[in-house]
């Protein structure tokens, strides 16, 4: 089925998007349907909800650098589980539920390693978490060539292909959204408190190391949604990007949250947008996550100059 959002340029694409919108709304469309822009919508906005949720607590607990390093290191766990979990691994098809128990362990192995040279070797936590982060990315790219290099799996984990999409797609996203949703509504004061007062949540009795590992957990399994239409390398600009939006806007932690998930799932739609306009305008086939993280540097870029320009006129209005 040709796709109805060829030779669509940036304006026109949202007028279609309309239409089509309305049609689904109405019946007149179904799930079959789906255009590959609109699965393409579909999944990085609901990986930016889901990173949004997870990388506001990871913000606020000053945990971005880890998350960086589990987004690399979680190369090796599913590289490792594609191969193994496969009956051909030239085939290109990809066993999800081994990539998610895969992502989950390798994540809990980051989380362990790095808190295991900080607290019993006495490193510096920057440079554990560089020793532990270039170890198993290191592996993870060594197993990439020596494991995939007949298959798609090795450039769509490092790089993501967001062309490749299919609706199945969407599905697991949407049941990553839907369990890290679950769990931030289920211990939303728990994150809170471990976020903003680690000493008063150990001393109600809260273990900080559980809602750290169960952070990392659900990073780790946001980033396994994520590395198909992103990869690993991007990964990080979708939870931090819209968070540090966010926070520049407001200090209230609900509504960080809401802006958090806002901001990603529209700089989704408008990165689709403008991929779709740059290959019909100019024929170029841009990189789709790439022009999304441009998108969500740019809204930080802006909204940062403005606050900055209004605070320097408030300024020098006060002075005179």
């Amino acid at each position: 089925m040709s796709n109805p959002y060829s030779g669509q340029t940036f304006l026109s694409f949202f007028g279609l998007l309309s239409s089509r919108l309305f049609g689904f709304l109405t019946g007149q469309l179904g799930w079959k349907d789906l255009a590959s822009d609109e699965v393409q919508i579909l999944v990085l906005a609901g990986v930016a909800a889901s990173a949004g949720l997870v990388g506001t607590f990871l913000v606020l607990r000053r945990m971005s650098m880890l998350a960086n390093s589990l987004s690399h290191t979680i190369l090796l766990g599913i590289v490792l589980a594609y191969f193994f979990s496969c009956d051909n691994p030239l085939d290109g098809h990809l066993n999800m539920q081994a990539l998610l128990i895969a992502s989950l362990i390798m994540g809990l192995v980051t989380t362990f390693l790095t808190q295991f040279l900080t607290q019993s070797l006495h490193l510096q936590e920057d440079a554990s978490l560089g020793l532990v982060f270039s170890t198993l990315f290191a592996l993870g790219i060594v197993a990439v060539t020596l494991l995939t290099r007949s298959a798609h799996i090795g450039l769509e984990a490092v790089m993501g292909n967001a062309d490749a999409l299919q609706p199945q797609d969407c599905r697991f996203v949407f049941l990553i959204l839907a369990i890290n949703l679950a769990l931030i509504l289920l211990f939303f004061k728990e994150y809170q408190l471990t976020a903003f007062d680690s000493g008063l949540a150990r001393a109600l009795g809260f273990s900080t190391a559980f809602f750290s590992y169960l952070l990392m957990a659900q990073v780790a399994m946001t980033a396994i949604g994520a590395f198909r239409s992103v990869g690993v390398l991007m990964f990080l600009a979708f939870t931090t990007g819209p968070v540090l939006t966010a926070r520049l806007l407001t200090h209230n932690l609900k509504a960080m949250l809401a802006i958090a998930v806002g901001l990603g799932s529209g700089a989704a739609l408008l990165g689709v947008a403008l991929a779709r306009h740059f290959l019909t305008q100019h024929n170029a086939a841009l990189s789709t996550g790439g022009v999304v993280v441009c998108v969500i540097v740019g809204i930080f870029l802006s909204i940062l100059l403005m606050q900055t320009v209004a605070a320097r006129l408030n300024r020098a209005s006060q002075s005179v």
